[in-house]
């Protein structure tokens, strides 16, 4: 009995969600930039935290916080091209993340520390997104891993 195995260019679970993250971060960046979408958009300021604009009424967000959002997602499609950069995307992403979370929690939001600016909603978002990003950075690829090790440690047949 022979079996016909056809290998299609698909995307890893890994790069469709370094695609997915990208994506999103991109929308959030663009939405940031609206009117409506963004309240007290007239106080949106270019950095610190004086911006008392909100992204959907709820996330501060300034020119520059937007722009950072942009990069990350931007960064999120061109690096899911391949599965090993995908991987870094999300677990470094989810790094990136984590440490904004802590900043958040230690610096005095009424100080020039606060230039992105962040409040307690972005607080948690960093969070839940550090913990997303790392989880599915490490996850999806561990097969990958498992795979390559155990490959590495046959012997040539």
């Amino acid at each position: 009995m022979s079996v016909n195995i056809t290998h299609t260019r698909g995307y890893s679970h890994v790069q469709k969600a370094a695609i997915a993250f990208g994506a999103v971060f991109l929308l959030v960046g663009i939405l940031g930039f609206i009117p409506g979408i963004t309240t007290n958009y007239d106080m949106l300021h270019v950095a610190g935290h004086h911006s008392e604009a909100q992204l959907l009424g709820i996330f501060n967000v300034s020119v520059l916080h937007n722009i950072v959002h942009l990069i990350f997602g931007v960064a999120g499609l061109l690096m899911a091209r391949t599965l090993t950069a995908a991987r870094a995307y999300l677990i470094g992403g989810g790094v990136i993340y984590a440490v904004l979370w802590l900043y958040g929690l230690v610096i005095d939001r009424d100080s020039q520390a606060n230039f992105v600016p962040v409040n307690t909603a972005d607080n948690w978002l960093h969070f839940v997104l550090a913990v997303a990003m790392i989880s599915l950075g490490v996850t999806l690829t561990r097969r990958m891993t498992a795979t390559a090790d155990s490959t590495a440690t046959q012997p040539p047949q």
